[in-house]
C-alpha cells in the first residue's frame, strides 16, 4: 500500500492546482450527497462506542451529524480556495559568481496519519495532503473504522471520478495495530508520519516510529487572570475556554488567577464553572473563596499536570505573575497559554517568558485551530519545534527543494 501510495503521489506532484481544488470540491459534494450512508456507519461505531465504555470526550470527536458532515465538507472547499503553495519561492538571490538560487516548496509525498475517533480528520487531513500534492495513508483507529471505511470509499471514488490514482487515500484500519507498526516503519517508502489524539497515542507513535514524526496536541492549557485584567472579558474568556468544547486540545485545564483579583473574580467564575458542570480541584486559598453553594475538591499535585479532556479544571490562586510563569513552565505541554490582563508591561513579560505553540492575549485557547487562524481545515496542531509549530496547515506538510541555475559554472 506504500508503495502503490508512493506511485500515487508521484502523479499528484505534476497535477495542477486547478485540477487539484477540483478534487477537493468533488470531495465535499460526495459527503453532502451521502449524508445517510455516513451517519449511517457512524451510529453503528457511537453504538459500539458506548458499549466499550468509551468517555464522552471521545464519544463527542466521534459522533457525526448533519450538521457535522457539512461543516467538514465546507472545509474542504475552503481548503481547495486557499493559495497553492506548491511552487512558492521561499527565498532566493543572486550569488557574486552569478549563480542564481532560490529555495521552493515541493509536496512532502506521502504522508501517514494515525488518530483515534476522529472522523473528520479523515476527511482534513486527506483535502490537505491532497491540495499539498501528497497522498496519504490514514489509521484512524477501531473506534470510527465503520464512518472511516464510507468517508475513504467516498473520497477514492472522487479523485478516480477525476481522473487520478485512487491510492492517493488509502486506509489501514482494516490492519489494525498490526498495520499501524508496518506504517510507522515505513522509512523510504512514507515521509513524514502525523499522530493525532491522546498522549498514549502519541508517544506511542514517537518511541516506535522509524519515519520522522511531527509530534501533536497533548493540550494542557492554561488560562491566566492577572492583576490588571477586565474582569468581565476574564470571565466569558474562562467559561469558553473550558466549556466551548472540552474534549480537544486547545481547551483550558488549569486557571491561574493573581491574588489581587482573587476574591473579586473566583466567587462568581468558581459560580459559572460549576454551574456548567465541571468538576472544580483547588488550591487551598480557591477552596477558601469557593461560595458554600460551590464545591471544589482538594488539587492534588497530578491535577496540575492533567490533560482532562472534559468538563474538569484545576484553579490556583498565584501571588504574582512570577509565580503563574512558574507554574506554566513546569506544567505546560506547550501547545497554548493564554493571559488575561491590560497591562502592556505585564503582557510583554509572559509573552517573552512562555514557551508555547500558541500565546492568546486577553483571547480564549479555543482559537489554537487552522480554520480560526485562516489556514483552513488543519491536520494538526503541533508542539514541537522542528519544521512546523502550531496549527499545521497546507505549508507545514510541504518540504523544500534548492534549485540552481548556473551558465557552465564549476566550482573551483
Amino acid at each position: 500500500m506504500a508503495r502503490r501510495a508512493r506511485t500515487a503521489s508521484q502523479t499528484l506532484r505534476g497535477t495542477t492546482s486547478t485540477d487539484k481544488s477540483a478534487i477537493l470540491r468533488a470531495i465535499a459534494a460526495s459527503l453532502e450527497a451521502n449524508v445517510s450512508a455516513i451517519i449511517a456507519a457512524n451510529e453503528r461505531d457511537m453504538a459500539q462506542g458506548r458499549e466499550a465504555g468509551l468517555s464522552d470526550a471521545l464519544l463527542d470527536r466521534l459522533l457525526l451529524s448533519e450538521d457535522r458532515i457539512n461543516a467538514i465538507a465546507d472545509a474542504a472547499r475552503h481548503v481547495a480556495t486557499l493559495p497553492d503553495p506548491i511552487g512558492e519561492v521561499v527565498r532566493g538571490t543572486t550569488l557574486p559568481n552569478g549563480l542564481r538560487i532560490r529555495q521552493v516548496r515541493v509536496p512532502m509525498g506521502v504522508i501517514g496519519m494515525i488518530y483515534e475517533a476522529r472522523p473528520n480528520v479523515t476527511v482534513d487531513a486527506a483535502a490537505l495532503a491532497l491540495k499539498a500534492g501528497s497522498a496519504v495513508i490514514l489509521r484512524g483507529g477501531h473506534a470510527a473504522a465503520q464512518t472511516n471505511e464510507v468517508l475513504v470509499d467516498l473520497m477514492r471514488n472522487a479523485v478516480a471520478d477525476a481522473g487520478l490514482d485512487a491510492d492517493s487515500v488509502q486506509t489501514i484500519d482494516q490492519f489494525g495495530r498490526e498495520g499501524s507498526v508496518a506504517l510507522m516503519r515505513a522509512r523510504g517508502l512514507v515521509d513524514l508520519v502525523i499522530p493525532r489524539g491522546g498522549s498514549g497515542l502519541i508517544q506511542t507513535v514517537v518511541r516506535e516510529s522509524l519515519v520522522p514524526v511531527i509530534e501533536t496536541g497533548v493540550g494542557n492549557c492554561h488560562v491566566y487572570v492577572d492583576r490588571a485584567a477586565a474582569l468581565d472579558k476574564a470571565l466569558a474568556i474562562t467559561i469558553n475556554a473550558k466549556t466551548h468544547r472540552p474534549g480537544v486540545c486547545n481547551a483550558a485545564e488549569s486557571l491561574l488567577v493573581h491574588r489581587d483579583v482573587a476574591a473579586e473574580f473566583l466567587p462568581q467564575a468558581l459560580r459559572e464553572l460549576a454551574a456548567r458542570d465541571v468538576v472544580l480541584h483547588g488550591c487551598e486559598a480557591t477552596v477558601r473563596l469557593a461560595p458554600d453553594d460551590v464545591v471544589v475538591n482538594p488539587a492534588m499535585e497530578e491535577d496540575w499536570a492533567t490533560e482532562y479532556l472534559g468538563l474538569e479544571m484545576a484553579v490556583r490562586v498565584v501571588e504574582t505573575e512570577e509565580e503563574a510563569v512558574d507554574h506554566i513552565r513546569r506544567y505546560s505541554t506547550g501547545h497554548t497559554e493564554a493571559i488575561i490582563s491590560q497591562d502592556v508591561e505585564a503582557i510583554r513579560y509572559f509573552t517573552d517568558a512562555i514557551d508555547g505553540a500558541a500565546i492568546m492575549i486577553n483571547a480564549s485557547t479555543r482559537f489554537t485551530d487552522g480554520g480560526e487562524l485562516g489556514l483552513g481545515a488543519e491536520i494538526g496542531i503541533s508542539t514541537q519545534k522542528l519544521h512546523a509549530r502550531g496549527p499545521m496547515g497546507l505549508s507545514e506538510l510541504t518540504t523544500t527543494t534548492w534549485i540552481v541555475e548556473g551558465d557552465g559554472h564549476v566550482r573551483s
